[in-house]
Parts: structure tokens; C-alpha cells; sequence
């Protein structure tokens, strides 16, 4: 494969072009493949070429690679049904074979208006459209004798974006020792980062894609909220915070190669035993979660440094869990889980009382000694790993918003899982397992921690709370929801603690709504 990138287009036109010369049907398959991995939904593209040229073997082969476990379907033609529909992949697609319309009228009746406001659409002959009012799409033009094909690809707004995105990811890989790696859609998350696996014969990494997060408007002191709430800008964090934890012996994953600039890293892949998915499928993890206990009370008994070296020079400088960034993250509940009960917003005052509340309840959890606290403690980010020892058996991934908190913060966002339920009963058995690993050492007060705890716990359930509302309304991620009846659990259960009287009668007179009573 040989590739031709072409000078981009005028900023002004929010345009990227290139060329890419390929020498098999497999080729333009494997390029079909690499193009899903950035693909998103409220897109086109649009695959022009003679009969023959591949625009059918293209489409195929970018939805297959939108499968989900790489799951293999038929994918018919759309010749004759000139629609066709996918709705069960990790991104809804529709292929579309313009061939045969011959009317306006008859491209009105397809609905493709409709379909791109949720899926990506593949469209053959898309010179039967005319003129379209889609901001967001690739033309693709195909071309070539014999097995060689030509390709000039063009993209506008988000697919120009993704085209140079996946230019930059290709020559990063192509300067690493994974050079020639297949790439496979891994996951993505709640947030702006995007992963994949790289495979070559049996081996196997993680690509983290991690562009410096965008500013979004400013919310506190001229600050946007990413900033208030210490929330990771780009890639160094990740790298810093993972070397340092493999340093002092526990299983974050491994670094091979970073671009800081470009915001990509290939990592260790760390497995996909992961404690969420094994607690729904109900497998015995006692031990796991026992072994994730003692890594926090590990990590509760040493001195954590608040700057750390990422590489090239820099120093990465975990930062203070500071009231401030504790306030603004309690105030994403009168945000948007408010209006998401109440169907209006909060009053002014109410949110005012809100916010004194909670800066009475935190001012109690300043720790003595600041820990490195992780934040996401919690199943998606915890990995079994039986063939290490000791504390190296409990996998650590997603630790690029770590901060210098209070040690009570990560155990409850352990035993308080948001994704998974964890009884009461079985919590409460850890939480007393915690506490005697910690009385071993000095400066432990019991009374003070499990004060924390309660608080840091309601703290974190309020802002999830808030997170899942805004993900529904903001981003329509709806899946969310259904957690919420879990959290609600906690954050009423830690409102029983005798330092938040105050805090658990605003919620009952103010959002009952957000208390649900009741065992997990």
C-alpha cells in the first residue's frame, strides 16, 4: 500500500484531502477496516467509480468492521432493495445503491435525510443525490486498471478531522516497532478518548488515542471545567501517573512508545479479564476484590510525590483534589439532574445552599496525608491478572485523572460501583478488611476515615448523578440511566452518616428523587 497525502484544503472550507494507491481487493478491504475505526454516526460516505471498481467491496468491508466481537453477517447488495439498513453494530450504518433511481422523488422516498441523524451511511453512486445538505461526509473516488486502485479521498467537517486524525495515528504506528500491525476497534468511553488493539501474530497492544482535550467555555475564574476539576488535558498524565505506579510495583500498564504531541501511546495490553464483566456474569471474586482492597491500603501507607517525570523533559504535577474541583463537580447534580427530575431548572438560591452545604461537609476530609487518588477505582478500570503476585495481580487502567486526595475517595468509588451492583453486606465485609490492613500502621483514626468515606461517598454519587443526566440529555447517551437507581442507593446511604444531617435534609426537602432506600 502507498500513500499520497495531498495539501489540505483552506481552513475556511473545513476540508483534507489524499490519495492512497492500492494493489488488491484485500488492500481496499483492509482500508475499509481502518476507516471504521474513526467513523461515527451523523456521517456519509460516498463511493463514486465504475461498475467493478470495488465500491461494493468497500462498503461491505466497513461494515463488517463495525460488528460488534467481530461478529461475522451477511451483507446482501443493495441493488435491487437500494436500501439497506444495520442497526446491531458498534455504529448503525446503512448501504444504499443509488444505481437504478432515476428522480429526485424517488431519492425523497429512501429517507437518507432521516437515517444519517443516527447512522453512517454508505452510499454507491452517490452522484444521483445532487446537491445534499450534509455537513459531515467522505467522497471517495475510485478508479485503476487490473488489480491496482486508485483512491482520492476527500473529507468534509468531522470526516476531514478523521482523516487526518487516522494520517497521524498511521505514521505514528509506522515509527514504532508495531510498524505493520493489524488494528482493531477496541473501545471508546464517556470521554474524548479512543482505543484500539494492535495484533501481530500472537502479540498484541493497546493504542490509546488521547488529543489534547479541547477548552470548552469558561465556569469558574475564567477556567473551563476540565481545568477546575484537575481533569486531564492530553496524554501526559496518562504516561507520567502509569510509569510511576509500575515503579512502585503495581500493574498499571506498561508504556512502549508516545507522541506527546500527537496525544498516542501504545501500551501494555493488560487482558480482558476485567472485574465488571465478571461480577455481572456472577464468577466467584472474592479474591479479586480483596487483592483491590490491599492495593488501596497499600497505597494509603506511602508518600506520594505531586510532580513526576513524563519523558522528553517533562514533568507532569499531579495536582491538589481541592475543594474547588470538588464544588464544581457536586454542582453537576443542580446542572442536570435536576432538570432531568424537575423538568425545569434550579433556583438560584436553592443552588446556593447546595454549594455551602457541601463546603461545610468537605472541609472535614482534608487528609494529613494526601494519597494519589485515582478517581475511577472502580470495575471498568480493574483487571484480574492470576498470574502475577500479589499486589501486581489487580490490573490499573484509566488513571489519567489522578490527583492528591483523600485515601477514602478510591475505596469508595470501589465499593460504591456505579456500573455493577456490590451488596451492602459484602461492601461492608471489604470495607472492615480495609480498615485492619490500615490499623497496622500508625496515624490510622477510624473515626475520621469512615467520616470520609460517607462524605466523599456522597460526594462522588452526587456527581455521578450529575454525569449520567448530562450524558442522557447533552449526549444522548440514554444507556446511562439505568444506573441511576444504584447510585441513588449509595448516595442515600451515605447521607445517614451523622456528618451530613444537614446535606441529607436539602435532598429530602429539595430532590428526593435522587434517594433511593433500599439494599443493593
Amino acid at each position: 500500500m502507498v500513500l499520497f497525502l495531498m495539501p489540505a484544503s483552506s481552513p475556511e472550507d473545513n476540508s483534507f484531502t489524499l490519495t492512497r494507491q492500492l494493489h488488491s481487493p484485500e488492500a481496499l478491504e483492509e482500508l475499509a477496516a481502518e476507516l471504521s475505526l474513526v467513523a461515527i454516526s451523523g456521517t456519509a460516505i460516498l463511493l463514486s467509480g465504475e461498475l467493478g471498481s470495488g465500491k461494493s467491496t468497500f462498503a461491505r468491508a466497513f461494515i463488517q468492521a463495525l460488528s460488534l466481537h467481530g461478529r461475522e453477517f451477511d451483507i446482501p447488495s443493495p441493488t435491487f432493495t437500494l436500501v439497506q439498513t444495520y442497526d446491531e453494530l458498534r455504529i448503525p450504518a446503512v448501504h444504499a445503491d443509488l444505481y437504478r433511481i432515476g428522480s429526485k422523488a424517488e431519492i425523497d422516498e429512501l429517507g437518507l435525510d432521516d437515517l444519517i441523524q443516527n447512522h453512517v451511511l454508505l452510499i454507491e453512486w452517490p452522484d444521483r443525490l445532487g446537491p445534499v445538505s450534509w455537513q459531515n461526509f467522505l467522497t471517495i473516488d475510485i478508479s485503476g486498471k487490473g488489480q491496482t486502485r486508485n483512491l482520492r479521498m476527500s473529507g468534509q467537517g468531522t470526516w476531514a478531522a478523521a482523516l487526518q486524525r487516522n494520517a497521524a495515528i498511521r505514521t505514528f504506528i509506522e515509527s514504532t516497532e508495531w510498524a505493520g500491525a493489524s488494528r482493531i476497534f477496541f473501545e471508546g468511553d464517556a470521554s474524548f478518548r479512543r482505543y484500539e488493539t494492535l495484533h501481530r501474530g500472537k502479540a498484541r497492544v493497546i493504542l490509546m488515542d488521547m488529543p489534547a482535550r479541547p477548552d470548552g467555555p469558561p465556569v469558574k475564574d475564567g477556567k473551563p471545567y476540565s481545568a477546575v476539576a484537575h481533569l486531564a488535558e492530553d496524554i501526559r498524565a496518562v504516561i507520567a501517573v502509569n510509569r510511576q505506579l509500575c515503579k512502585m510495583g503495581y500493574s498499571a500498564p506498561h508504556t512502549y512508545a508516545f507522541d506527546l504531541s500527537g496525544g498516542l501511546a501504545i501500551v501494555e495490553d493488560l487482558g480482558r479479564d476485567v472485574f465488571g464483566k465478571k461480577i455481572r456474569q456472577g464468577e466467584h471474586m472474592r479474591e479479586p476484590m480483596k487483592a483491590a482492597v490491599e492495593v488501596l491500603a497499600h497505597m494509603a501507607k506511602h508518600n506520594w510525590p505531586g510532580a513526576v517525570p513524563v519523558g522528553d523533559g517533562l514533568i507532569h504535577h499531579v495536582p491538589e483534589y481541592d475543594e474547588n474541583a470538588q464544588l464544581i463537580e457536586v454542582d453537576l447534580l443542580p446542572t442536570w439532574f435536576w432538570p432531568h427530575t424537575h423538568g425545569n431548572h434550579v433556583p438560584e438560591m436553592v443552588r446556593l445552599n447546595f454549594a455551602q452545604l457541601w463546603s461545610g461537609a468537605l472541609s472535614s476530609t482534608r487528609p494529613r496525608k494526601p494519597v494519589w487518588t485515582l478517581r475511577d477505582y472502580h470495575s471498568p478500570n480493574l483487571l484480574w491478572l492470576p498470574d502475577r503476585i500479589g499486589l501486581r495481580r489487580v490490573g490499573i487502567i484509566d488513571t489519567q485523572d489522578c490527583v492528591l486526595g483523600h485515601p477514602a475517595y478510591d475505596l469508595a468509588s470501589m465499593l460504591q460501583d456505579a456500573r455493577v451492583d456490590i451488596a451492602f453486606d459484602w461492601a461492608d465485609e471489604l470495607y472492615e478488611y480495609y480498615c485492619q490492613l490500615r490499623s497496622t500502621g500508625a496515624g490510622f483514626d477510624r473515626a475520621e476515615f469512615t467520616a470520609a468515606y460517607a462524605v466523599l461517598g456522597a460526594q462522588r454519587a452526587t456527581k455521578i448523578l450529575g454525569i449520567f443526566a448530562r450524558l442522557s440529555k447533552r449526549d444522548g447517551k440514554h444507556g446511562y440511566l439505568k444506573h441511576i437507581p444504584r447510585v441513588s442507593r449509595y448516595l442515600e446511604r451515605n447521607l445517614r452518616h451523622p456528618v451530613l444531617h444537614r446535606m441529607r435534609q436539602w435532598f429530602e426537602t429539595q430532590l428526593p428523587g435522587a434517594l433511593k432506600v433500599g439494599q443493593s
